[in-house]
């Protein structure tokens, strides 16, 4: 039997995996959320989402697709890594996430097909194609370069496409230094981590999501105490430290994580064993 069954839950709570149904709406998030959303609405162009590693803008990204999938009116597209050596790497990779197969497979072809696809989809069928990336940070000059180009297919009121980029702090230098692609940016919004009240409410939004409604807490407030000092309000590394802390709860058939787990588990004063984690001293 799997140990989050054994605490009574029926998913994994705690995975580091951007799935959109554990995300928990921070007062940050949200309001990224919602920001982003009125710019797609109202096909202002470029979005950028900065933040720090494990600040949340992948599960971010995927709950807003998520939103977006179900309304028919939005063609969404996305690209994870958007590594690539030159101009015609980037352009076939973006061909690729449109569908489309030009006819000539050179930079002038793909963008041809590129240009006529979005033509097509936003003015004659009226929808909105939106493209997400992902680790923006990667973007080499040559696709910055294509990404600016893609900014200047637009009609008198709007643009035909909306491009969303997350990524790391040290995506804004590298993009502030191309003027005429920095003016083209309609919102800029950096993630924060999260308050220490958000990250309790974390804990147990995800804790019930995942199916424990027990009015026996799996978390008290030391153990909560412990997990922002050491996270520091990152999300990832919160959901790291408490998928540990469920499995100890397991492995030493224990119902409560307290401080001393949480300490034990950070300061490593645990001892390996084989198959798993020993017990800390002060347990």
């Amino acid at each position: 039997m799997s140990y989050y069954k054994l605490l009574g839950l029926y998913k994994e709570p705690f995975s580091t995996n951007p799935d959109p149904a554990f995300f928990y709406q921070a007062r940050g998030h949200m309001a990224a959320f919602y920001r982003l959303r009125v710019a797609i609405d109202l096909k202002r162009g470029l979005s950028l989402i900065l933040g720090d590693v494990g600040t949340g803008k992948s599960t971010l990204m995927r709950k807003l697709m998520a939103t977006l999938t179900d309304e028919p009116e939005y063609i969404l597209k996305v690209i994870l890594d958007p590594s690539a050596q030159g101009e015609l790497d980037f352009l076939s990779m973006l061909g690729g996430s449109f569908g489309l197969q030009p006819g000539e497979r050179s930079v002038t072809g793909y963008k041809k097909a590129i240009e006529h696809f979005l033509f097509e989809e936003a003015v004659l069928n009226g929808r909105t194609v939106v493209l997400f990336i992902d680790e923006a940070q990667k973007l080499a000059g040559a696709s910055k370069e294509i990404l600016r180009v893609l900014l200047n297919y637009e009609t008198n009121e709007s643009k035909l496409i909306q491009i969303v980029l997350f990524g790391q702090m040290e995506l804004l230098p590298g993009i502030s230094q191309i003027a005429n692609l920095w003016d083209r940016i309609a919102l800029k919004y950096v993630i924060n981590p999260l308050e220490k009240d958000e990250i309790r409410e974390l804990i147990r939004f995800r804790l019930k999501r995942a199916g424990h409604f027990s009015v026996r807490t799996l978390f008290d407030d030391g153990a909560v105490e412990a997990v922002y000092e050491y996270a520091q309000g990152y999300p990832r590394k919160t959901t790291m430290i408490c998928h540990d802390a469920l499995e100890y709860l397991v492995m030493y058939n224990r119902s409560l994580v307290d401080r001393n787990v949480i300490e034990a588990l950070v300061h490593q004063q645990v001892k390996p064993v084989a198959g798993g984690i020993g017990m800390p001293s002060n347990a």
